[in-house]
């Protein structure tokens, strides 16, 4: 029997899709990863009983990386990175051995069909799949199909067997469009990034960013931001005035008029125009007019104007407004939520997904009445090709899908059944008055027929006063006539709404939320009240500079023009490598002038933040100068050395404080202790060692707690204990100033162990476990606290084997169960101190499989 693998984007859609396919018949299993299943099941391919496993795959298999020496900011010129810097595919997370579970399901298979999402990014997916399993799976008897592509917009039971029963072909031209995207990002966003970054973070401490980053696309949104800030900064309240007349219709009710001229500029002409008319007793109607209008229904929803309400109606972020969706889709409630299409195909079964919502406790009666009645059919919209518009495909209550799921899934409901309502229809009434030589208008709107705003009511017709009954030449009495003075106003900072249709209009490409979501997070911009997107120095500073040196940097109309050549790549109109080699080379030269250019942005940058000499706070000793260095908080957090003008960078997400003044044995620099808190990591570092490091087997970025310095007492060699029980190459390392609440962590990952609370002194032995060579403890208690039995004060033990100390250990952070604590085959070997035999880190080959510690039993 031949078997037929099936790939979709997640886990929970292959889960979906394999239910609907096999009918619920199908067995179930963890792949190896463990972070996707592998559901089997028999039934029919191209007329032949087939065995099918449909498993996925977690977003983009692989990413675009550069090779060697081009991923370390200090050995390359950034300019290098537009043509000389040879880039490879990666696994886009390493962690789940992807390509590996790939090529496991793969194996032996005959066919491949995929589920992948159905846009760019999804047929690029496809492609990456392809390559990890092809050269594993049975060779094809010539002319042969075996690849093959479904092609669906919602998990539903009709639309996924419609697609299975259509199976076409992946697109190489939309995975190559991908392709170039992401190579322009990675060679034009690292080039500009890194030579911005240390360039202004090498003078200036308070940029309070630890990236200085430009995008293509990134930045002309930033720019948008900036530009109504500009306005709102260069605005001149203008004083006007304007008059309002007020006529009587009865005793208890009276009307207010607008003045046709609407407003004048010059107090003395407004006072001349009040005096005309103040002093009339008499408002002659002069026309009269009753026209009935109609509000229009919504177009269909696209994905710009759900991100629009999502933010303006919802206040949900672009990027969480899309994550939110998302699981909608994937969940079954929606269609797919990525779609510039506002235009529903002939064939779109319409009544069908409105029966869907006839017992819906919030709008059954509406959906029953247009079902009843018959349904208008939606408007006429834009058809971009792509999938239909975001739809509800099955009914859902607040109880089952709670919070902004819920709210998010109320209004593509509403707006879905709104697009197959009615307009609204609604009499608009204008009364127009002559008070002596002047003309004052009133208007007045009664509803007809609500239509679409029945289930829309936040865009039903305002209720007004009704206008009473007159016709020409009938006059009314004047109660009065008055001036009002006011002023202009400046334009507010842009709300995400107006954002995003911004970025629409001129052309960006469709990843609107990680833009705006970038610009935040960067510290460009900061979000507030009413979602309304505010400038940070920062941010001003950039795109003023950028304005200065070469504009079309923060413009949006170059990125709308390498949009439309992706555009033609996608469409097989323009060559894959032309139109790379072309915007590279576009860029490059605006790079090298930018470069030439940058004391134009630097002028800028003075003015608005302080050099880091007059930054920080005094901390710790040079150890070239011994003089004070001074701490910058602000990120990224580091140490500079005015007097050497030399900037040591730090660990960041932690504090940092002087480490009892002790110094570096190497270089004389004293030591500072980082930590993450209470409960979490602390190790001391030397600030030149941790930037420049002092042995073969070190790298930067590493503490003392990495540190193979063969006899200073903060090191790796004087305080490592043995392996850590998580990770892979991590050693677990005392930590000599957590007493009495003592811990030990692994100098890699995020594993801590509390231990020995209370104790008096904890310190590790010269001597090793004769079981496993990890070093021994010695631990002191005080009498009065000891919980060793007998009320013994001092032990000595192995932290990994010693049953005394397996009740005084805690482990914390650990993140899943490791195959050597499950007590089956894979155990991994130990791991000891450097004592001359064996350098740090190497495995110990004589550790014993069986022997359970006393940190292993907290995974199990």
């Amino acid at each position: 029997m031949k078997t037929v693998l099936m790939v979709a984007e997640k886990p929970s859609l292959a889960q979906s899709i394999a239910k609907i396919l096999s009918r619920g018949n199908m067995s179930s299993h963890k792949g190896l990863n463990g972070a996707c299943s592998v559901h089997e099941y028999t039934g029919t391919f191209t007329g032949q009983q087939v065995r099918f496993k449909m498993t996925s795959v977690c977003g983009h298999v692989m990413t675009l990386d550069f090779l060697g020496k081009y991923n370390k900011w200090d050995k390359v010129d950034p300019a290098e990175l537009f043509s000389q810097a040879p880039t490879e595919k990666k696994e886009a997370n390493p962690k789940l051995n992807m390509v590996k579970f790939l090529q496991v399901e793969g194996r032996g298979c005959d066919y491949i069909v995929l589920w992948l999402d159905c846009d760019k990014e999804g047929e690029n997916i496809c492609f990456e799949v392809l390559d990890a399993v092809l050269p594993v799976m049975n060779k094809a008897h010539s002319g042969e199909k075996t690849v093959f592509r479904a092609r669906f917009s919602s998990i539903t039971d009709t639309d996924i067997c419609n697609a299975m029963a259509r199976l076409g072909e992946p697109d190489h031209n939309e995975a190559l469009s991908v392709d170039a995207r992401q190579e322009l990002d990675l060679r034009i966003g690292c080039a500009f990034t890194r030579f911005q970054t240390k360039y202004f973070q090498g003078k200036y401490g308070d940029l309070d960013s630890s990236l200085i980053s430009f995008g293509p696309c990134q930045t002309p949104t930033l720019g948008f931001c900036v530009e109504r800030h500009d306005k709102i900064q260069s605005f001149k309240p203008e004083t006007y005035w304007v008059l309002q007349a007020k006529v009587n219709v009865d005793k208890d009710k009276f009307l207010l008029l607008d003045w046709d001229r609407v407003r004048v500029f010059d107090r003395e002409i407004a006072q001349m125009f009040l005096n005309m008319t103040k002093l009339e007793k008499e408002a002659q109607v002069e026309a009269t007019s009753r026209k009935e209008k109609a509000k229009q229904r919504p177009l269909a929803l696209n994905t710009v104007e759900m991100l629009r309400v999502a933010s303006s109606a919802l206040g949900m972020g672009p990027q969480h407004a899309m994550q939110t969706a998302e699981r909608l889709y994937t969940q079954g409630y929606i269609s797919y939520p990525r779609t510039e299409t506002t235009h529903y195909p002939e064939n779109f079964d319409l009544k069908g997904s409105l029966r869907q919502q006839a017992n819906h406790p919030y709008w059954a009666d509406t959906v029953k009445r247009l079902l009843a009645e018959g349904i208008n059919r939606p408007r006429k919209g834009h058809d971009a090709g792509d999938h239909p518009p975001i739809t509800p495909m099955k009914s859902a209550t607040e109880a089952e899908l709670g919070g902004d799921a819920w709210r998010l899934y109320e209004y593509i409901t509403r707006h879905f059944i709104a697009t197959v309502s009615h307009d609204c229809k609604y009499l608009q009434s204008t009364i127009s008055f002559r008070i002596g030589p002047e003309l004052f208008t009133c208007s007045g709107k009664t509803v007809i027929s609500p239509g679409f705003t029945e289930i829309m009511p936040w865009q039903s017709v305002p209720l007004e006063e009704s206008l009473p009954t007159c016709q020409r030449g009938d006059t009314f009495a004047v109660g009065e006539v008055k001036m009002l003075e006011k002023q202009t106003n400046p334009p507010d900072y842009l709300t995400e709404a107006e954002l995003i249709t911004l970025m629409e209009k001129h052309g960006t490409d469709a990843s609107i939320p990680v833009h705006i979501n970038n610009i935040c997070q960067r510290n460009y911009v900061t979000v507030e009240s009413g979602r309304r997107l505010k400038p940070t120095n920062l941010g001003i500073v950039l795109v003023h500079g950028y304005y200065k040196i070469d504009a079309e940097l923060v413009l949006p109309t170059i990125r709308s023009a390498v949009e439309k050549q992706l555009n033609l790549i996608a469409q097989g109109k323009a060559d894959y490598r032309q139109v790379l080699g072309h915007t590279l080379d576009v860029f490059k030269r605006k790079f090298h002038y930018f470069v030439d250019s940058i004391a134009g942005m630097d002028e800028l940058m003075e003015v608005s933040f302080s050099p880091l000499a007059a930054t920080g706070k005094p901390l710790s000793r040079c150890g070239k100068c011994h003089r004070f260095m001074k701490y910058i908080q602000a990120k990224p957090s580091r140490l500079h050395c005015s007097h050497c003008d030399e900037t040591y960078t730090l660990p960041q997400n932690g504090t940092i404080k002087l480490y009892k003044e002790l110094r570096c044995p190497l270089d004389d620099f004293e030591l500072v202790l980082w930590s993450s808190g209470s409960r979490g990591k602390s190790y001391p570092l030397c600030p030149y060692c941790y930037n420049h490091p002092p042995f073969r087997d070190m790298k930067k970025g590493m503490g003392c707690n990495e540190c193979t310095h063969p006899t200073c007492q903060h090191s790796l060699s004087m305080l490592g204990i043995g392996q850590c029980v998580e990770c892979e190459s991590g050693v677990l390392v005392l930590d000599p100033t957590s007493g009495p609440k003592w811990k030990v962590a692994c100098n890699k990952c995020n594993v801590v162990a509390h231990c020995f609370e209370n104790a008096h002194r904890v310190r590790v032995s010269a001597d090793t476990c004769n079981t496993c060579e990890a070093a021994l403890l010695d631990v002191d208690f005080n009498k009065a606290k000891s919980p060793l039995p007998g009320n013994e004060t001092q032990h000595t033990g192995c932290v990994f084997c010693d049953p005394v100390f397996q009740e005084l250990v805690e482990l914390k952070h650990a993140a899943s169960c490791h195959p050597m604590h499950r007590g089956g085959p894979g155990r991994r070997q130990g791991r000891g101190r450097a004592r001359g035999r064996r350098p740090p880190g190497k495995p110990n080959p004589r550790r014993p499989k069986d022997k359970m510690s006393a940190l292993a039993a907290y995974f199990v």
